[in-house]
């Protein structure tokens, strides 16, 4: 897997997997939202540590810094 999240990207990624997952253990998400949401924390939480996001390679995207070749 060729790296295509940045730093900025991952950290952003793992705040809103980190707020995410609080609503949800605070009990202001429950239900089929609480779900959603810890399915999409998870999500964020894995591309973060893997620096690999499924979604930017179908799309295109990268925001991982350009790698020099020598």
């Amino acid at each position: 897997m060729k790296k295509n999240v940045g730093s900025t990207d991952k950290i952003i990624r793992l705040v809103i997997a980190l707020v995410l997952a609080w609503l949800y253990y605070a009990g202001t998400i429950s239900g089929t939202w609480g779900i959603v949401a810890l399915v999409v924390a998870v999500i964020f939480l894995v591309t973060s540590m893997v620096n690999f996001c499924p979604l930017y390679a179908i799309l295109g995207l990268n925001s991982a810094p350009k790698s020099k070749s020598t």
